[in-house]
């Protein structure tokens, strides 16, 4: 049996899923399913967003984007430095066009500059700061971001 505590937390933990801010007009659709949030996402980015934790559930999805950069370019470097090695529109370890062409060179280019922008502004501040408070919007938009991030890496052939 769980303590008193212990049984207080998991109400209160679950407890926004059953206010009238949770019930969704869209069907009981999760809003992660509603915003068509990549399911690679780590289960812990979806489980802080559920338990309200809104920065904490963006800084793991900027987390695992890090990682997954690091895993298909083989770079070690982290952060802003690796976005602007990778995604190098000259030099690409990632390629995300053919880069053949001047749109196709703007393209990649555009892209570095989105993953190395959304490292810089806005993983790093949760992971730097201890007080930042993300409304669910806030993060649902951060997450969208991550996902368009995430896909446009696997469309380019990386798994």
């Amino acid at each position: 049996m769980l303590e008193p505590y212990a049984q207080f937390e998991n109400i209160v933990r679950r407890a926004s899923q059953f206010t009238e801010a949770r019930s969704l007009p869209s069907g009981g659709l999760h809003p992660f399913e509603e915003r068509n949030i990549h399911p690679k996402l780590p289960g812990k980015a979806r489980e802080l967003f559920d338990d309200g934790h809104y920065a904490q559930a963006t800084f793991e999805a900027y987390k695992f984007i890090d990682k997954e950069v690091q895993r298909h370019s083989g770079w070690t470097d982290s952060g802003f430095k690796l976005m602007m090695k990778v995604f190098d529109k000259d030099t690409p370890l990632i390629k995300l066009t053919s880069v053949s062409s001047m749109s196709e060179k703007d393209e990649q280019e555009g892209f570095r500059f989105l993953f190395a922008g959304s490292i810089l502004a806005i993983r790093n501040p949760r992971g730097h700061e201890h007080s930042i408070v993300d409304s669910p919007d806030k993060c649902l938009d951060h997450l969208s971001l991550a996902s368009l991030l995430i896909r446009r890496i696997e469309d380019a052939g990386f798994k």
